[in-house]
């Protein structure tokens, strides 16, 4: 028993016969193989270079370029006194904050050492141990009565 399924075939017109490149002068498709003359496109393993343009200065070219990137630069995760002030007062009862304690409350996500900035106040007196301490929130952390701690980064 057949189903009419069996019978299902692509519309007429619908579909064309698969390009057999490269058989000979018989296929209607010999000598350059539908690759055209000459040029890079028609030889073998052609292969366009990336950010090639044609010919065109490539935009990585074009663009000017200046400064120096010091590749031994130490980045530092910055974290600013009225984030410190933030966390105080969700944990009131935290009397010394260390970049272990900041990773672990999810506020330091990346491995990198901490620095602290000089934006806005702290609310109480707290020991900070970090990487690096910027002038101004060293004097702000004094001023509050806690003590600021650097560590080797």
């Amino acid at each position: 028993m057949s189903s009419l399924l069996d019978k299902l075939s692509p519309r007429p017109g619908a579909t064309r016969p698969r390009k057999r490149i490269g058989r000979g002068e018989g296929s209607g498709h010999g000598g350059t193989a539908t690759r055209g003359h000459k040029g890079d496109k028609s030889r073998s393993g052609y292969r366009v270079k990336r950010g090639f343009e044609g010919g065109q200065m490539p935009y990585q070219r074009r663009i000017p370029k200046f400064g120096f990137q010091n590749p031994f630069r130490t980045e530092y995760f910055p974290l600013n006194l009225d984030t410190l002030s933030q966390i105080l007062e969700k944990h009131p009862d935290v009397g010394e904050i260390t970049p272990e304690w900041l990773k672990a409350q999810g506020i330091v996500k990346k491995d990198l050492p901490i620095k602290v900035l000089g934006r806005g106040e702290l609310i109480r007196a707290v020991t900070i141990r970090a990487h690096k301490f910027s002038a101004a929130a060293q004097a702000a952390i004094e001023k509050a009565g806690g003590k600021a701690v650097s560590l080797q980064a």
